[in-house]
This record gives C-alpha cells, sequence and structure tokens, in this order.
C-alpha cells in the first residue's frame, strides 16, 4: 500500500549539497517514515549531531521508525538531540506491533534503572521526585 506524499527539500534552493535536507511528508504535513519496522533499538550515535530524518539508523533523529529519537514510531524512548521535529501521523504509530512495543517498554525500563544507577538515585528517591514532577509539571 502507498501513501501520497510530499518531498520538500530544506535549504538553499540552488541545488542539494550536504546541508540541505529532503524530508517526506503525507498530506496532512505528517513525516512519513522511509523505513519499514524491524524492533527497537538506540541508533547509532552521530559525531556531528547532523539531524536525521525519517530513517532508522540514527539516535535522536526525529519521524522514523524503530530508534531512540522524537516524533517518530516504534522507539524504546525520547531522546532530544536538538533538531526540528518532524512528526509521524498516528496511523504510522498504530502500525508498531504489540511484541515491538513490548520490546521498546522493556528497554526503556532498563535505560531508566542505568539513569538511575548512574546517578545514584534509588526507586524510593525516583518515585519522590514523580510525585513533585506531577504538582509542577504544568508550570515547567
Amino acid at each position: 500500500r502507498t501513501r501520497p506524499f510530499r518531498c520538500n527539500v530544506e535549504g538553499n534552493g540552488a541545488r542539494l549539497g550536504s546541508q540541505d535536507r529532503i524530508t517526506f511528508r503525507d498530506k496532512d504535513g505528517k513525516s512519513v517514515p522511509r523505513t519499514g519496522l524491524d524492533r527497537p533499538k538506540e541508533g547509532k550515535h552521530d559525531e556531528n549531531n547532523d539531524p536525521h530524518v525519517g530513517g532508522n539508523t540514527w539516535a535522536g533523529g526525529t519521524g522514523g521508525s524503530d530508534t531512540a529519537g522524537l516524533g517518530g514510531r516504534g522507539g524504546p524512548y525520547r531522546l532530544d538531540k536538538g533538531h526540528q521535529v518532524h512528526q509521524v501521523s498516528d496511523e504510522a504509530k498504530a502500525e508498531v506491533s504489540e511484541e515491538a512495543q513490548a520490546m521498546a517498554r522493556a528497554m526503556a525500563e532498563e535505560g531508566l534503572r542505568k539513569r538511575l544507577e548512574e546517578i545514584d538515585m534509588g526507586e524510593g528517591e525516583w518515585e519522590a521526585y514523580l510525585s513533585y514532577f506531577d504538582r509542577i509539571q504544568t508550570q515547567v
């Protein structure tokens, strides 16, 4: 099944260069992932912190599949590298299998456990933090 999409070239417009980006969007302006769904993973970290849109290779990309990032589908957790977010549609997100969602949840829980260990925060302290944060979340 195919979906209609627009191809936008973001850059100087004269000719495509390394700083230009091609993004694929549907008729509603949502990002269209260029790859299918596989299994959640962190992804590779780009040493140059270049923006990556719609794929499934890079950690911190946006609008893609399976990797930690923003605006995509099937990744294990959110990872913001400071780039413009390209959001996929709710329909594309619904294509993620229950098995892949369960794997992503397990990876997110393991990532949280490791992070709490790194900052020397126990489970009780984390729960206390969340209770305070919930009260002020709208102001933050």
